[in-house]
């Protein structure tokens, strides 16, 4: 049974990506800051201790490990982007990076792939040409942040390990993140517009994402940038609608939230909540991967009733 690390292996696309590894028949060890206060549900999935500010980890973790898969950095999207925040967000992906670089080069190990999460919010506002790999970073804050996370995982190649890179949109799943936050005005009779809801959101599927992750650690024709994204984005308003006829059918009402009000509300975050995110996936499907929901449509489908 070969042996997963997965960093970041707690929050949203962690915990499923380790329920798919697990019934894949892997070995899953997850790396956390208090293994001891972590139980774990199935003999497959085990806890090892790391450290990013102390830049420690477990050595016993790394010299058995074939693949790493590192999720690791905090929310972007939880709390208000003040100084401090930004420091945390950029830091909790840099130093954790080069934690695992150093542990690449100084323990004896068998690791054979790398595949790294990255986001979107590496491109610029993009409507009509989509956004493909090699664009170059938004200047922003997302943009650079993105930037000097890839940089930080980077060296691993000069040490003989497949890198993939994945910058992902946003995932839709029951569990957390962006969608439970879209469903609940939605119950109460209202699809929230975010300001003219023309922007394009580039997302995918949870369960879409999980598989591309362990395609791009088990395939060794998969090495450098993919846009985790599915192949058809949508408006912010067409997110909506859609949402709400499959779940009030007609009987909700669209409440447009102004742009001013959401710049009021959530400060610099408004930005990435407005910019339209127009992000190809060509380069994924050219690997011949096959979207289980690459449809809106599908994809609500099979959230609400689950």
């Amino acid at each position: 049974m070969s042996s997963v690390i997965i960093t970041g292996g707690t929050g949203l696309v962690g915990t499923a990506l380790t329920r798919l590894l697990v019934m894949q028949g892997y070995s899953v060890v997850i790396l956390s800051r208090d293994p001891a206060s972590h139980r774990s549900r199935s003999p497959s999935t085990s806890y090892a201790a790391w450290n990013i500010r102390e830049q420690s980890i477990n050595e016993d973790a790394i010299g058995q490990a074939k693949h790493i898969i590192h999720l690791a950095g905090a929310g972007v999207v939880d709390r208000s982007w003040t100084d401090k925040r930004k420091k945390e967000i950029q830091d909790s992906r840099i130093k954790s990076s080069e934690l695992l670089v150093k542990a690449l080069t100084q323990i004896p190990n068998q690791v054979e792939s790398v595949v790294s999460a990255s986001a979107i919010g590496w491109y610029s506002e993009s409507r009509g040409v989509q956004s493909v790999e090699t664009d170059p970073p938004d200047p922003g804050f997302l943009g650079e942040t993105c930037r000097l996370w890839e940089q930080g995982i980077e060296p691993v190649i000069s040490l003989g390990k497949r890198l993939v890179i994945l910058r992902s949109g946003i995932a839709l799943s029951n569990e957390g993140g962006a969608f439970p936050e879209f469903k609940k005005p939605v119950r109460l009779g209202i699809a929230s517009v975010l300001g003219n809801g023309r922007q394009i959101v580039s997302w995918i599927h949870i369960d879409d994402l999980c598989r591309l992750y362990l395609e791009a650690m088990i395939n060794p024709h998969w090495s450098g940038i993919y846009n985790a994204v599915a192949p058809q984005p949508v408006t912010n308003k067409t997110l909506m609608m859609e949402l709400g006829n499959k779940m009030k059918r007609n009987f909700y009402i669209a409440v447009p939230i102004p742009g001013f009000l959401l710049r009021l509300l959530l400060g610099e975050r408004s930005i990435e909540v407005l910019k339209s995110s127009n992000v190809s996936c060509e380069k994924i499907r050219k690997q011949n991967f096959q979207f289980i929901y690459p449809t809106l449509d599908a994809a609500l489908r099979d959230l609400l009733h689950r």
